[in-house]
């Protein structure tokens, strides 16, 4: 147990993110009793006054048991692509009854959400979303959000749910995430490997030095690891949101929590980025890059606009308003932002003064290559010696 104690029903609009390993029995399919103890305890939530969202991992895994792999026309390990959608089109159905019947019989109302990258990449379709989620959870709903795997394809999906959670998460503006796996939080490395490793109670900022400590997937049945609950953090936190990484293994795990369970807590940012920048910050894949050289590096993380003269390379195809990665000559991402130029005409002026871009294009046009209101900082300089992160020692 840890000394730490987080008291969930004190926040006002909480997302749950479920991991497939949790809900799923590779062998039996849906864990109904584990089911049954967690919506007790959205249950408690509930009626506590807050808000709740779930963002459910499962369906390719729930559709494999009910199809068997046979009839998939495998016998072990990963599906291929058309395998995965034939799953997730059965399992799909089979998630959102186990959802609803559960939850209704916590005098609950549950409604199935599925979402692609696309639905938040695209900001009409991401503000479509967040009101449809918005009038769910003003009549006492409970939505139910996963990813449409249907549909999706590897060029434009999540890959795990941990990403979609924060991204729902910033999107919906609430201030706990809760990512409950069969992990009970962060560890300075692989503890079942490593005996020195540490266990981190308390995150203060996802940093360079946090990122490194990510594994890679530890299940069949999830695409995610700890990578991925990082990254999620990253995108929380920048926009106001605690997170929580935590085990969902035993039952009542959200009660689990309130008693002191272990589990690693991320701290949000203390001057959250608007909502305009939310929606940049949450951007999963940057359609381009911009490599930048460490003048402008340094102008960035000072406030200042990316002005072409400290651009040194420029990679993708974007046209103008699309959301690109901002990173350093090794490649570290630094902010992500909306181009203001086409990547054709980026390239024209990259490293030159803005000064000359009538002279080079033709036109004028903005003097910064990424305006600092259409950016948000995705690095920050760590303080020295600072380890963000006050530690626990395992045991």
């Amino acid at each position: 147990m840890s000394a730490m104690e987080t008291q969930i029903h004190q926040y006002n609009r909480v997302v749950i993110k479920i991991g497939s390993a949790l809900l799923v029995d590779r062998k039996d399919g849906l864990r109904h009793n584990w089911l049954k103890t967690l919506c007790r305890d959205i249950a408690a939530l509930h009626q506590a006054g807050s808000d709740v969202l779930i963002v459910s991992s499962g369906a390719i895994a729930l559709g494999r048991t009910v199809l068997h792999d046979t009839s998939l026309g495998v016998t072990t390990g990963s599906l291929r692509l058309e395998q995965s959608q034939a799953a997730a089109a059965v399992g799909q159905i089979a998630l959102a009854k186990a959802w609803s019947e559960t939850l209704s019989g916590e005098g609950l109302v549950a409604g199935q959400i599925l979402l692609t990258l696309g639905d938040t990449r695209e900001r009409r379709r991401y503000l479509n979303a967040r009101a449809t989620i918005d009038q769910l959870l003003k009549a006492g709903a409970i939505p139910v959000v996963n990813e449409n795997d249907t549909v999706a394809t590897s060029e434009i999906r999540y890959g795990d749910n941990d990403r979609l959670a924060a991204r729902v998460a910033t999107m919906i503006g609430a201030d706990l995430l809760v990512l409950l796996s069969d992990v009970d939080g962060l560890y300075t490395a692989a503890p079942d490997t490593d005996p020195n490793a540490r266990f981190l109670q308390r995150i203060s900022k996802v940093t360079a030095q946090i990122e490194a400590m990510a594994g890679d997937a530890g299940s069949e049945l999830s695409r995610g690891g700890m990578k991925t609950k990082i990254e999620a953090a990253r995108i929380a936190t920048k926009a106001g949101c605690t997170m929580i990484i935590a085990s969902g293994k035993p039952d009542h795990p959200l009660r689990a929590i309130e008693e002191g369970a272990r589990h690693s807590l991320f701290e949000p940012s203390a001057s959250p980025v608007s909502a305009r920048k939310k929606w940049i910050a949450g951007q999963l894949d940057p359609i381009g890059r911009l490599f930048i050289d460490a003048g402008a590096r340094k102008a960035l993380l000072n406030g200042k606009s990316l002005l072409p003269a400290g651009v040194s390379k420029v990679t993708g195809v974007f046209r103008r308003g699309d959301t690109v990665a901002i990173c350093d000559l090794e490649g570290g991402e630094i902010a992500r932002g909306l181009a203001a130029y086409d990547c054709d005409e980026a390239a024209q002026i990259t490293g030159r003064k803005s000064s000359e871009i009538i002279a080079i294009l033709g036109h004028s046009g903005r003097a910064a290559m990424v305006h600092r209101d259409d950016m948000v900082l995705t690095q920050t300089l760590p303080a020295p010696g600072d380890v963000q992160a006050r530690q626990e020692e395992t045991g």
